[in-house]
């Protein structure tokens, strides 16, 4: 089967790209069709093995760097895709990815990290952060792209959610029933430390709903050891507001990213994730997860055996939960949270995946 690959844009590997590579090897001679391309970060990649097509968004002004603010114009960008001559179409929905125009009779398979936040839950939160003139023009613009995002569900066959927390809101946004694959974890990158490290481990993108301010200014409360690793929006604010016990350390290579995930007491998780590949990831590491109560850490920690939860996104409630693991550091067995992460592997995902398309490409064609 000639297959085509939407994804939405490839700027860096995060969850999403980590869930394009298993997919990528599974069908290995798949088509990539993307908004915008960066191949620096892909060089070690199966991704940059692949054909990959970008959409006219990678003609516009600096479009690796402000590809987000060309969001308007990336509905017309999709539509424009030519995909004749595919027998199946797989989109890999966060950004705008879905609204392709499928050939007729061609299974589109939905795989949905999340209905596009901006325009949906968080349409409020980045409102209310944004500029002046992107406050004024945010509400038109979004309307629009809510209209056109409900729209393109009827076009897709199969909806797969990530986590059912995400399989709810496809189905508040979309009235569209979903199934629930969770994305792999790389469980053989990962391994237990014989040494244990004195701070606790933020890992992940800087950005504003993953709540690292949240984590730091508790810290800052403790006088706790906490050691800060990703790049984002708020690597600024945070380097400003941190104290001496608080390391802002910015983007690291994988070889530095996987010592601290196997050092640290535990990784705090102050967010609320679709679903959250990087607690899998600590917990591959034989490291407990203190996360707070709500989105898709829900489906991965395990209250008392891979981790435990604070109820409330204050930094008190932070710090109590600390003060409890810490209380029950003991309780905490690396083996056992390690063979917990071991249920999220790759080989399961591709396993689920496969079954799933095969199981669409029967009922369609």
């Amino acid at each position: 089967m000639k297959i085509a690959i939407i994804h939405y844009w490839l700027v860096g590997v995060r969850g999403g790209e980590k869930v394009l590579e298993a997919i990528c090897e599974l069908y290995p001679n798949t088509d990539i069709f993307t908004h915008v391309y960066d191949s620096d970060h892909f060089i070690d990649s199966i991704i940059y093995k692949h054909n990959i097509n970008q959409s006219l968004i990678s003609k516009l002004p600096f479009a690796k760097r402000n590809y987000q603010s060309y969001l308007p114009l990336m509905p017309i960008a999709l539509e424009e895709l030519d995909l004749r001559g595919y027998d199946l179409i797989i989109s890999s929905e966060s950004g705008p990815a879905k609204g392709i125009i499928p050939p007729p009779g061609v299974p589109h398979i939905c795989y949905c990290h999340s209905p596009m936040r901006y325009a949906w839950d968080m349409y409020h939160e980045y409102k209310s952060k944004a500029g002046f003139l992107k406050r004024m023009l945010m509400p038109p613009l979004m309307h629009y792209l809510r209209r056109w995002d409900q729209a393109t569900a009827a076009q897709v066959t199969q909806f797969i959610a990530n986590s059912n927390f995400v399989a709810k809101r496809i189905k508040t946004y979309y009235s569209r029933d979903s199934i629930v694959i969770n994305p792999p974890v790389s469980f053989d990158e990962f391994q237990l430390s014989e040494s244990d490290g004195d701070y606790y481990l933020l890992l992940g993108q800087l950005v504003g709903y993953k709540r690292a301010d949240l984590a730091v200014e508790a810290f800052n409360l403790s006088a706790k050891k906490l050691i800060v690793i990703g790049d984002g929006e708020q690597l600024h604010d945070l380097k400003k507001s941190a104290r001496a016990n608080v390391q802002i350390l910015g983007r690291q290579p994988f070889s530095v990213i996987k010592e601290h995930l196997s050092q640290c007491k535990a990784l705090i998780f102050p967010g609320v994730e679709d679903f959250g590949i990087v607690p899998l990831e600590a917990m591959a590491s034989g490291r407990a997860v203190i996360a707070f109560k709500k989105g898709g850490a829900l489906e991965t920690v395990v209250d008392g055996l891979s981790g435990l939860f604070f109820e409330e996104q204050t930094a008190q409630s932070l710090n109590n939960a600390i003060l409890k693991f810490e209380t029950n550091e003991h309780k905490f067995n690396k083996i056992e949270i390690r063979e917990h992460a071991r249920k999220f592997d790759k080989d399961r995902f591709k396993e689920e995946f496969k079954s799933l398309v095969d199981k669409v490409i029967r009922e369609t064609i």
